[in-house]
């Protein structure tokens, strides 16, 4: 018989401080392949809702008005899959098995938003609504890079009940927030806690990086990914995704990927089935204050390498050419340092990834470069990376 998995937001084995060992973040997949990515650790601990604002609706209000919209994802593997980069969700075994995830309703004609590595190497996919009702589902899009999929069942209007998209943005460390989602097979789970931090970066399954996240201390688990994060007016700031953890279960640090971004990449994936994401054509590091000034450098965004025929190369970019050590670290020396793009300070390597991804392909964007202690401004045409 099939064997049936748990997708798990992405685990992480987080070290103790002092313990003298970095994170690593895995995923599992119920005793299925691990691959690891570093990330950064976080430590927190599980907090009651503090910050609700004038008006903020009750969780078993927003259960109420939500849940009918939200949907359990199952999709059935061959073993040979191995999911997405993140070791989801085939178990390598040679035989049938499924995955179990959670999604939600995004609009009347039938899509449904989830996450990427839920449905990653899936032959078919099916969606249980909260009556039980059951539809076959298509897949309009996937983008691994952002970690959000598009998902579309032909279902009658009556089942439809879509989830409204806040502002991601508008989210502040405390506000309250509230997790719908299947953890364990245990559907409609509710969960609540609040936003931790803001503006975080979280690795997809692809190992880019996700800018903005937003961690919480609601209980996520295995099956919950793909699910909404509600804000305590009742709309969706962002689809869980991954946890930090030691012990593979809910150690209070979750990310959800912002809505903004989901908003943005939905619509591209409804209108065209893939993503075009804006391309500068560099590799960076970030060269903060103090070895900046070690070095006598400028303090900003360091270029390592410069892409051939890219929007970088055309505006003269340089990337460095060796490295020093300034306090046990390695940084790279000999090449631009990107301080400003349009006007706006840059203060590290995410800052900038997050400008270009806040414009679309084909646009001119000014960067402020020094050089050896002279500064001067150019202008670089975004081009591309496509996924599908």
């Amino acid at each position: 018989m099939p064997r049936k998995t748990t997708i798990a937001a992405a685990v992480a084995a987080a070290a103790l401080a002092g313990a003298g060992a970095g994170a690593t973040v895995y995923a599992v997949a119920d005793g299925g392949p691990t691959r690891t990515v570093t990330t950064r650790v976080v430590a927190t601990a599980a907090s009651p809702i503090v910050n609700t604002a004038s008006g903020a609706l009750s969780v078993g209000t927003i259960y109420k008005q939500s849940v009918q919209g939200i949907v359990e994802i199952d999709s059935t593997l061959s073993g040979s899959s191995t999911g997405s980069n993140f070791g989801f969700p085939g178990d390598g075994s040679g035989s049938s098995s499924t995955a179990e995830g959670t999604g939600f309703v995004y609009d009347t004609n039938g899509d449904i938003l989830t996450n990427a590595h839920v449905i990653t190497g899936a032959s078919s996919i099916k969606v249980t609504f909260q009556d039980g009702s059951t539809y076959k589902a298509t897949v309009v899009g996937s983008d691994l890079s952002t970690d959000v999929a598009v998902l579309k069942v032909t279902a009658p209007a009556s089942a439809l009940h879509p989830l409204t998209l806040g502002d991601s943005s508008a989210a502040e460390v405390g506000d309250g927030v509230v997790a719908i989602g299947n953890p364990f097979g245990l559907d409609d789970t509710v969960t609540t806690g609040i936003v931790s931090a803001t503006g975080r970066e979280i690795t997809a399954p692809d190992n880019s990086p996700i800018e903005g996240a937003i961690q919480t201390d609601a209980a996520i688990n295995h099956g919950n990914s793909g699910g909404p994060l509600f804000d305590l007016s009742g709309k969706v700031i962002g689809i869980t995704a991954q946890i930090e953890s030691n012990s593979g279960g809910s150690d209070g640090v979750g990310f959800a990927v912002p809505s903004n971004l989901v908003k943005t990449i939905a619509t591209q994936l409804i209108a065209d089935g893939s993503v075009k994401h804006p391309l500068l054509g560099v590799q960076v590091g970030t060269l903060p204050p103090a070895a900046a000034k070690e070095l006598g450098e400028a303090a900003g965004v360091v270029v390592t390498k410069v892409e051939a025929g890219s929007g970088a190369a055309a505006a003269g970019l340089k990337a460095s050419t060796g490295s020093a050590i300034v306090g046990g670290e390695s940084y790279p020396t000999g090449g631009d340092v990107i301080t400003a793009i349009d006007g706006k300070t840059v203060a590290n390597a995410q800052a900038l990834r997050a400008a270009i991804d806040a414009h679309a392909v084909g646009d001119s964007v000014e960067l402020t470069v020094v050089h050896g202690g002279n500064s001067r401004t150019v202008h670089a045409k975004l081009g591309a990376r496509t996924t599908s």
